[in-house]
């Protein structure tokens, strides 16, 4: 049988290896290092803020994120349902309450109606609700152009969840910039990757020296280990930002590729009634991290689960959108503003193979797989 052929593995190469062997052979092998402080410089330049931390994981970026806003135990935080369950569990770290907000049919992410809502039924509860996370879903930034006046009008700040969105804009201003801080993943299968790890972006200062005191055991400046407070170990090491640093002046080229694989799928199911591909044509400012479709099954005669079954059989991955984490058994009972949109997409919607370093032989195994589940169907 052939190899299996993944929906996001890492694109590394050549220079990757360069990058890692230059900072093992310079000596730097401890956790810090000039090349955490290049990639940091590098990151914040190429989204426009003044401050980045690079730290071992977005779900680190986003507890520190909460922390540093001043989220506690008792608190509420606002979040988009359709996500990875790293956004709600950061939230938990804290000892606040994720409080759920369903998502727009389009774009699957938070619906800016919804979260407004919630915001006024909360502090008409007298509910303290003390930040709002919207997520950027699978490359598309959300719709911060209507959520940071609702948020400024509720005196809450923003951190965003960009783990899936580097590289993306929305109106012309690129994803990670939202807010008073926002969040980005390295995770092996994202866009680009360190191996693991993630940042916190952010143009406060303050802010930024707060997450990288936090993210290294809360030491005091004493020539002893000194501590007053509790802290984590989340920074991220010099070599894993080595490789970040290659990953990053490819980034570009890496996203075209992306872009280049969910357009075969477009022209693949364009004349496949009741198929479309999820996020539409309006699509200009993605980075193109995942591609999915959206099936719906009373028009195609088959569903996203037939698919899905079809190519595994064929050896190829895919998988649904995000469970909503309203569903998920963890957040059983959690508090939800909901209006069907997360669970239909859920429901409907299917991720295929998407990475950058997908051959042209591996796309045309997927096509030709899909070619054939379809054709016998209609």
């Amino acid at each position: 049988m052939n190899d299996r052929i993944l929906m996001s593995s890492p694109d590394v190469g050549e220079l990757e290896e360069r990058y890692l062997l230059n900072a093992f052979r310079s000596g730097w092998i401890a956790p810090l290092g000039p090349d955490v402080d290049a990639f940091e410089r590098e990151v914040a330049e190429r989204v426009g803020v003044a401050h980045a931390a690079a730290l071992a994981s977005g779900t680190a970026a986003l507890h520190l994120g909460l922390l540093t806003l001043g989220v506690k135990p008792g608190d509420v935080v606002l979040t988009s349902t359709l996500t990875f369950a790293a956004t709600a569990n950061a939230i938990a770290y804290t000892g606040a309450q994720p409080y759920f907000v369903d998502s727009e049919l389009a774009s699957g992410n938070m619906d800016p109606a919804l979260l407004e809502q919630a915001l006024t039924e909360l502090r008409a509860q007298g509910t303290t609700v003390s930040a709002i996370v919207p997520v950027d879903l699978l490359g598309k930034s959300a719709d911060y152009s209507r959520i940071l006046p609702i948020a400024d009008a509720f005196g809450v700040p923003v951190l965003s969840d960009a783990a899936e969105s580097l590289g993306a804009t929305h109106h012309g201003r690129p994803a990670g910039s939202f807010g008073a801080a926002s969040a980005i993943s390295f995770n092996g299968n994202k866009i680009m990757t360190t191996s693991g790890g993630g940042m916190l972006l952010t143009d406060d200062g303050e802010l930024a020296a707060r997450v990288r005191y936090l993210s290294t055991q809360a030491r005091q400046p004493a020539v002893h280990y000194e501590h007053t407070e509790i802290g984590y170990n989340y920074r991220l090491s010099n070599l894993l930002a080595a490789l970040g640093r290659a990953q990053l002046t490819r980034l570009d080229s890496m996203m075209d590729r992306r872009r280049q694989v969910r357009d075969s799928y477009r022209s693949l199911f364009a004349d496949v009634p009741g198929v479309s591909i999820f996020g539409g044509d309006d699509d200009a400012e993605d980075n193109c991290w995942l591609a999915s479709v959206i099936v719906d099954p009373d028009v195609a005669g088959w569903s996203s689960t037939d698919l899905s079954a079809h190519l595994n059989a064929a050896n190829i991955e895919s998988r649904p959108l995000w469970k909503p984490m309203h569903l998920q058994p963890v957040f059983a009972g959690a508090p939800a503003v909901l209006n069907g949109n997360a669970e239909q997409l859920f429901r409907t919607g299917l991720t295929l193979p998407s990475g950058s370093a997908l051959t042209d032989d591996q796309v045309g195994r997927v096509t030709s797989a899909i070619e054939e589940f379809v054709g016998v169907r209609v």
